[in-house]
């Protein structure tokens, strides 16, 4: 059985973690752990977890953070997995991070990462960024060698998936990429905050960090290792009245192929990728469709007209872009099969 610890439990990717683990025959929670909640109970703070988990949150000073675990996850904002996950390599876990901290492999990968959203660019553990992977299955042979390893940022998650077949199979041009993505308001996590107060978030939508989205950094480095040549892109993130899901609408001039084309070299790309469906134009497909589940949606079309591959990707991103993959991550770092708790069809409406 494998021994879970899960920092910042009481977050929306503690909990999403929280609930994958109970659904897995072969994990069980050893310990939660938050700065916030200490001492109740996990199913006083999120209630629908009632009886399913009742265990209390613990402080990170508590004696029983410090016993050895099989895997941590550690839902935290950046810098925090940066300076505790070489204890707990230490003391034998698989480590996964949510937050950027692990998801680039040199200091200086990371230095350009933090440097867009204004951290301190020097890596606090910088020994461990060789060892690290980035965590998205699709592109990386995720495996039971891996001891550490970064998920990806929601945002990425979607437009690489959107790319990678495209960019792979060398039939757009990397520097023409557009990545036009919207996303839920559960995207700004747990912590109140004016902009995301219900009177300001209902029947309103906007565009942020215009000067520069981090996300753009793991897009680019993920697409230019199937590359020829480096990728750029524009990227521009939108906040939508919904409470989870992203949609990205993703562009680039096309070296001339046809709709069908596109879609079968899109097909072939992901025949293994469990997780990834693949569909035409007239296929009907909305963030409803992947809600609560660990799949991405991909419509792959061609604007012929304008010699341009257009695709729109759909995620959850608490799931796909958070928990969901972090479970997908965990079983394949454990030697499982990739689909334990996460093949299921989510819920409709």
């Amino acid at each position: 059985m494998i021994k879970a610890k899960v920092v910042g439990a009481g977050g929306y990717g503690g909990v999403g973690i929280t609930e994958l683990l109970l659904k897995h025959p072969d994990a069980e929670i050893g310990c939660l752990v938050s700065l916030s909640d200490t001492g109740r109970k996990m199913s006083d703070v999120f209630p629908h977890l009632r009886g399913f988990c009742d265990d209390v949150i613990v402080s990170p000073e508590d004696p029983r953070t410090q016993e050895q675990y099989d895997v941590v996850f550690f839902s935290t904002p950046d810098g925090v997995g940066m300076q505790a996950a070489a204890a707990e390599l230490e003391r034998g876990a698989k480590v996964i991070d949510y937050s950027g901290d692990f998801r680039f492999g040199t200091a200086e990968r990371y230095a350009e990462y933090a440097n867009f959203i204004g951290l301190d660019p020097a890596h606090k553990s910088p020994d461990l960024l060789e060892g690290t992977e980035y965590g998205l299955a699709e592109l990386h042979d995720i495996n039971e060698s891996n001891n550490l390893v970064g998920n990806p940022g929601c945002f990425a998650v979607s437009c690489i998936l959107g790319l990678a077949p495209a960019v792979a199979a060398g039939i757009i041009d990397p520097k023409s990429i557009i990545a036009d993505c919207k996303t839920g308001v559960s995207g700004a996590g747990k912590k109140p905050n004016a902009a995301f107060h219900y009177p300001n978030r209902y029947d309103n939508m906007n565009a942020y960090k215009l000067a520069g989205h981090q996300h753009t950094v793991e897009v680019e480095q993920e697409l230019s290792l199937l590359s020829s040549d480096t990728v750029q892109m524009t990227f521009t993130s939108q906040v939508v009245p919904v409470c989870r899901g992203i949609m990205s609408c993703l562009y680039a001039t096309l070296d001339g192929q046809k709709a069908d084309e596109v879609l079968e070299i899109y097909r072939e790309y992901n025949k293994n990728n469990q997780f990834v469906r693949i569909q035409g134009a007239s296929t009907p497909a909305s963030i409803a469709d992947i809600r609560g589940t660990n799949y991405c949606s991909l419509t792959v079309d061609v604007d012929e007209r304008n010699n341009r591959l257009r695709v729109i990707s759909h995620i959850d991103n608490l799931m796909k872009g958070q928990a969901g993959n972090a479970m997908q991550n965990m079983n394949l770092m454990f030697g499982l099969d990739s689909g334990i708790a996460l093949a299921s069809p989510g819920q409709y409406p």
